[in-house]
């Protein structure tokens, strides 16, 4: 039996990209539940994608009885809706088994792995000052994607010289605005750019000179979104709210290396539930953004450990 129940978790301050600002997670908890074990996966939908609590909930409960991985990945699109049954199949699988999803799926014991921290978008003053509160870190994400970033990104520097800083723009530039920050963002030590141009006006991306790697975000979302990037992007940027789950992000990450691209995996703004199963999926890749439980002000019972090492893999209480 599947179930799904909506929750929502404060977050520890306003969290700001270019579309708009937020105060709180919005999530969806599915549980799997068969011979007196449950499963758990969560999502978060995402209106950008045409997602919503409601929207996601109905396509859940239109799953028939009984449905397994396998099936699941032709009775649903790749989405929200389909990563937080996928997870939550895994989780069901492995309790049942006596085993770690990572056993079951064939794949090396995890490790930690050293996350980025998001600053929001903000003033170029109250980004400097994040930036130094976390200069600690050795890897900055930062939101921009309005016409006034410059002065952003150069006070972010300024508040943390020493950290690897990347870049998300969040599809807010166009190809001429792009081309004119790119060598600023090179001379500013920037590792990566996250979508720059809107996912269907990239086009330019193959004919402009990229001097720093380019991230494909909203452009990509499973294995069918990979020939449409030839030549426009260096990396992809896997997030299970995307791939429609473990299964897919999993697939993705493999096929994606093995036509020469670099490998992030992200999240969205939720609970270390979101997280746990992405974790398996950052294991060696180039940039992980899992970071979404240090956003919020309360997170789920036995969360996600954090610490100088990165994110560390999931307690079985958690997830897995």
């Amino acid at each position: 039996m599947i179930t799904v129940t909506p929750e929502t978790f404060a977050l520890a301050q306003a969290f700001t990209i270019s579309r708009g600002s937020r105060t709180e997670a919005r999530v969806l908890t599915v549980r799997a539940r068969a011979g007196g074990v449950t499963g758990r996966g969560e999502c978060v939908p995402y209106p950008r994608y045409g997602e919503s609590l409601d929207s996601v909930t109905a396509e859940i409960e239109r799953l028939p009885e009984g449905i397994d991985r396998e099936r699941l990945q032709d009775a649903m699109q790749p989405g929200a809706a389909r990563n937080a049954v996928d997870c939550a199949l895994w989780d069901l699988e492995a309790k049942r088994a006596g085993k770690r999803v990572w056993q079951i799926a064939g794949l090396p014991a995890p490790v930690p792995m050293v996350t980025a921290y998001t600053l929001s978008l903000d003033t170029p003053e109250a980004m400097r000052a994040a930036a130094a509160k976390h200069a600690h870190r050795p890897l900055l994400k930062i939101k921009l994607g309005t016409p006034d970033d410059m002065p952003r990104l150069e006070a972010v520097r300024e508040g943390a010289p020493q950290a690897k800083i990347i870049v998300d723009a969040n599809e807010g530039w166009t190809a001429d605005i792009y081309a004119d920050l790119a060598p600023h963002l090179v001379r500013l030590g920037v590792a990566l750019v996250e979508q720059p141009l809107p996912d269907g006006a990239d086009e330019m991306l193959a004919e402009i000179e990229r001097p720093l790697p380019v991230c494909a975000d909203e452009s990509c979302h499973d294995r069918a979104s990979l020939d449409a990037l030839a030549g426009k992007y260096d990396m992809i940027n896997i997030k299970l709210d995307k791939t429609g789950g473990l299964t897919e992000a999993l697939a993705l990450r493999d096929l994606a290396h093995s036509r020469g691209y670099g490998i992030m995996v992200g999240c969205m703004v939720g609970s270390s539930l979101a997280m746990a199963p992405a974790v398996l999926v950052a294991q060696g890749a180039d940039v992980v953004d899992l970071d979404g439980p240090l956003l919020l002000a309360q997170d789920r019972d036995h969360p996600l450990h954090y610490d100088a090492a990165g994110v560390h893999p999931p307690e079985a209480a958690l997830w897995g």
